[in-house]
């Protein structure tokens, strides 16, 4: 294939993403008959089916095993081709600054922070890029990430930026109703156990760690985000295993409590600052990682 059909791949992610020709319509401000044109264009151009005929319920298309795989494949690319447009666009100013890290470090550590960031540098121009996939600041058109894991790919330049520690966490409320037990087994049984899909975070871990029985800790909720584990933990939910980065103010503020008090375990080297390895580092990029490790060092 020499050339790629971009406009007809554009309007195949936004039939995939939406659901539907109707929604794609609305999303893209072209007509049915456009949208249907490049549908078929595609179908021909590949040779396979990439919709079921017939399977519009609701206006909802259903996707034949080819246009699943081509539908997740384009969104994703065109997604990412947005984000760096974006970063890109943003980045060409002396002052501006793109960083790339999860939801949950950029909800619970990050933002918190740039208020003090803003009122130490007014001067900078700080962007965030939130997304779950621990990618290259490359990939995204960032500047810089902050990562959470042992380890990150060993081409990026990177640097450990702060350790962090394990503890168990519940809603004063859920803990009230469990009539303040300290007995970590018997409150996993009673109120629930709540999973993170961070395999640093687990509560495996946590029971390798501290000698505990390993068979109270496998049932329960799982949620792909740590941030999404802490609300649940806030809302009553059940017991959650939180890193005390991205817990510490909810567990000040009150919102959250630690059942068996200052026990936690260990997570060293557990949040990286990686760097893009090709070109020069702005001025506006050193300030702001320079604050990074600032911050950190004044936490601890």
């Amino acid at each position: 294939m020499d050339r790629l059909p971009l406009t007809a791949l554009r309007a195949f992610s936004a039939i995939y993403s939406a659901g539907g020709v109707r929604a794609a319509e609305r999303e893209l401000y072209v007509s049915h008959s456009a949208i249907s044109r490049h549908l078929r264009e595609l179908e021909s151009l590949l040779g396979v089916p990439l919709v079921e005929r017939g399977s519009a319920k609701g206006g909802q298309l259903a996707f034949t095993r080819e246009g699943h795989v081509l539908g997740q494949g384009a969104s994703e690319c065109f997604g990412k081709l947005a984000s760096v447009v974006t970063a890109v666009r943003e980045g060409q100013r002396d002052s501006a600054v793109t960083v790339a890290t999860t939801p949950s470090i950029a909800a619970r550590w990050l933002l918190p922070r740039l208020p003090q960031l803003s009122r130490q540098y007014p001067w900078l121009e700080v962007s965030v890029i939130a997304d779950q996939r621990p990618r290259a600041p490359s990939d995204d058109g960032a500047d810089l990430a902050i990562r959470m894991t042992d380890r990150p790919a060993p081409l990026d330049d990177n640097e450990p930026l702060m350790d962090d520690v394990l503890y168990p966490v519940l809603s004063p409320d859920a803990w009230a109703g469990a009539n303040h037990s300290t007995d970590l087994d018997w409150l996993a049984r009673r109120v629930g156990l709540l999973h993170d899909r961070d395999q640093y975070a687990s509560w495996l871990r946590w029971c390798e760690a501290t000698g505990s029985n390993t068979s109270s800790f496998r049932m329960g909720a799982r949620f792909t985000s740590s941030d999404l584990v802490l609300d649940a933990a806030e809302r009553g939910l059940g017991l959650a295993l939180a890193r005390g980065r991205l817990a510490d103010e909810a567990v000040n503020a009150g919102r959250l409590v630690r059942p068996l008090g200052s026990q936690s375990v260990p997570l060293p080297d557990a949040y990286w600052l990686v760097g893009r390895a090709d070109g020069e580092v702005r001025e506006a990029v050193k300030v702001f990682a320079e604050w990074l490790r600032a911050t950190v060092r004044d936490s601890i």
